[in-house]
């Protein structure tokens, strides 16, 4: 399987030759900011089986996310939605194209994307623990703890109560 990896000006210049662009991004990354012109198809769709619709009447197909992990881990997969398609992954993704001062489309009334949400609730709440383990009593070092051990549980089983729970928020609701 194939693929070029290009440069976001050089994606640029393709989508405007129009050649379709596919955030692989999950739907709330995608609704916060996305590329002008972007199609959303989430990795675990395309990983489920799900082909690039654009794909048939297009010469080529360029995928991003955001920092270009995503889409240079799972290439493989990119390739066979997008088949017969060429297949372009912007180096760098979403990240990259903004420091080149290309455009986004940016939403910030859309909630943070769910993960990032994560990743401040438990920031913050072990680093309160460890303030107040010092400042206050000793026992508040267990908050510290018990959040670190959450995110290894999240990580090795991928069930993240916080992420549920983070979801039910009013702000997180369609």
């Amino acid at each position: 399987m194939r693929y070029t990896l290009i440069t976001p000006k050089e994606a640029r210049t393709q989508q405007q030759n129009g050649a379709p662009v596919v955030d692989i991004r999950q739907p709330d990354e995608f609704r916060r900011e996305h590329l002008p012109d972007a199609v959303s198809l989430p990795l675990d769709e395309l990983l489920a089986g799900k082909a690039v619709s654009q794909a048939a009447s297009a010469q080529t197909v360029i995928f991003h996310c955001q920092s270009g992990m995503r889409t240079q881990q799972n290439a493989d997969a990119l390739v066979r939605a997008a088949s017969p398609a060429n297949v372009l992954i912007i180096e760098g993704g979403l990240n990259n194209w903004k420091q080149e001062k290309l455009p986004t489309v940016e939403d910030k009334r859309q909630p943070r994307p769910l993960m990032q949400q994560v990743q401040i609730v438990a920031g913050s709440l072990i680093l309160l623990g460890v303030v107040l383990g010092y400042a206050v009593d000793i026992r508040f070092f267990l908050l510290s703890g018990f959040v670190g051990a959450g995110l290894l549980f999240a990580g090795l089983s991928g069930w993240c109560g916080m992420a549920l729970l983070l979801a039910k928020m009013p702000w997180n609701r369609r």
